[in-house]
């Protein structure tokens, strides 16, 4: 199971908890291995504001959190590479497993520094500063070489060295070779980014397939998007994301909609909300998520076609549509937590333990457009599914899920040539259905008559579809 973390200094990728038994205590020691000192102001919480602590005492699994959900907390930044005098991990998870949280202390003066005196004497006084092991440390973060081992060889010195090195190259072309994105959903995203008047962030997550359609490669390298899904989010203009995603109470019924439909992610869309220089195409904040999401769907550092598509409005007042990928580097450094967010939003920071190498030297910062590949885009109108149901999880809109509306889209069969079935081949709406049906026996059976015309609707869900929409003759 992998559950992310997101801090006020980034996100965590917690690898390999056990899906059934794993507890906050079991995260916790986990942060240990790579923080073993970390601080935390806010304990692990459910929403980004961390008013919703996660039970101490109860399994993960029991508390809704499945594999790559996301849960929030607040660390103090100074200790999360400090690896010296703090509370070990087994305090931290005995205190996890007791009920309490090791928040933040007072800082006690256990350490010395030296100082000149007014004669021009050195000599030590107590400190609160960070002890001096830091210092010592390997890298700026970990423990000296002695404290790993006794002795070294050059060849294990260089070995190590080379771990938390990246020579930075550019990726000359993306996995993905081409992306078809649904023309209908495609223009009411992005006309409800209109209606925001491109204030605000928006995302949603793309669903369709990938596929080849090179005999000679059998490996699947384009993405046809065929539904565009808007999750929870929160609008966060103090933030670097500017928009924050929420815990999705309808992401499993989603993914099982989808996998219904032969769908799976394949993708994701948002909308930017400022103006950009030329050049300036996404923020560090945007790369390391679109790393994030393709991490997530690769299971790994691995080659998927999986895409990222921005909405923006330019400075001409003209919107376009482009589609990136990041290159494996940057995803190997993300997973790495190599990379983070700076003041210059146009580059990435590299993390004081890793070392970037541009040109031969040695590089704090990482121009994001290295990381950048870009995904030629082109539009198709599915034949399988229409996109009429308002979306979920929107705020600002003049349209909201309800039975009325679901009255409205099915009202239109019998007309231009619809049938029932046809109108009811809507992504969000089958979602909106899946409140009121069973996703194991009803939803199957309502997507298979979808999904091949030659499978006739049975009459009773008719029925009680049209019922719940209040369609007159249902009865």
């Amino acid at each position: 199971m992998l559950l992310r973390i997101r801090s006020n200094v980034g996100i965590w990728r917690i690898e390999n908890l056990d899906d059934r038994t794993a507890t906050v205590a079991d995260v916790m020691g986990a942060v240990q291995t790579t923080r073993p000192h970390v601080v935390f102001l806010e304990p692990l919480s459910f929403d980004p504001a961390c008013k919703q602590h996660l039970a101490s005492d109860r399994p993960l699994s029991e508390q809704g959190l499945t594999h790559g959900a996301m849960v929030h907390c607040r660390v103090d930044p100074e200790t999360c590479l400090d690896i010296s005098g703090a509370t070990g991990s087994n305090a931290m998870q005995e205190a996890f497993a007791n009920g309490t949280t090791p928040l933040a202390t007072a800082p006690t003066a256990t350490n010395m520094r030296r100082v000149i005196d007014k004669d021009g004497r050195i000599k030590l006084v107590p400190s609160n500063e960070t002890p001096s092991e830091k210092e010592r440390g390997f890298r700026k973060g970990m423990m000296p070489l002695r404290d790993m081992k006794m002795q070294w060889t050059l060849n294990d010195f260089m070995a190590l060295d080379a771990q938390f090195e990246f020579k930075i190259q550019r990726q000359e072309n993306a996995i993905c070779k081409q992306v078809s994105v649904e023309v209908p959903s495609l223009t009411e995203f992005q006309g409800y980014l209109q209606t925001l008047q491109f204030k605000r962030k928006h995302m949603g997550f793309l669903y369709g397939t990938f596929f080849s359609d090179d005999p000679d490669e059998p490996t699947p390298n384009k993405v046809r998007v065929e539904a565009i899904y808007e999750p929870p989010q929160e609008f966060d203009p103090d933030s670097v994301e500017g928009v924050i995603p929420l815990d999705d109470p309808k992401e499993e019924t989603v993914k099982r909609i989808a996998e219904m439909l032969g769908w799976r992610r394949v993708g994701w869309i948002f909308g930017q909300n400022d103006v950009r220089d030329e050049g300036h195409v996404l923020s560090s904040s945007e790369v390391i998520m679109a790393a994030e999401y393709q991490l997530e769907a690769a299971d790994g550092v691995n080659e998927t076609p999986f895409v990222t598509v921005k909405v923006a409005k330019g400075q001409d007042g003209n919107v376009s549509v482009e589609a990136f990928q990041v290159s494996q580097q940057c995803m190997a450094m993300v997973a790495e937590e190599a990379l983070q967010v700076g003041p210059n939003s146009k580059c990435c920071v590299v993390n004081e333990t890793f070392t970037a190498i541009q040109e031969g030297k040695p590089s704090p910062t990482v121009d994001n457009n290295f990381f950048l590949t870009v995904v030629p885009i082109v539009q198709h109108t599915s034949d399988k599914v229409i996109c009429d149901f308002p979306r979920l999880n929107r705020e600002v809109d003049t349209r909201h899920p309800s039975h009325d509306e679901m009255k409205k889209t099915l009202s239109k069969s019998g007309s231009a040539g619809w049938t029932f079935t046809d109108r009811l081949a809507d992504f969000n709406l089958l979602i909106y259905l899946a409140d009121f049906l069973d996703i194991k026996s009803d939803m199957p059976n309502i997507i298979a008559s979808i999904m091949d015309k030659s499978v006739k609707l049975d009459d009773g869900y008719k029925l009680i579809i049209k019922s719940m929409a209040g369609i007159d003759g249902a009865y």
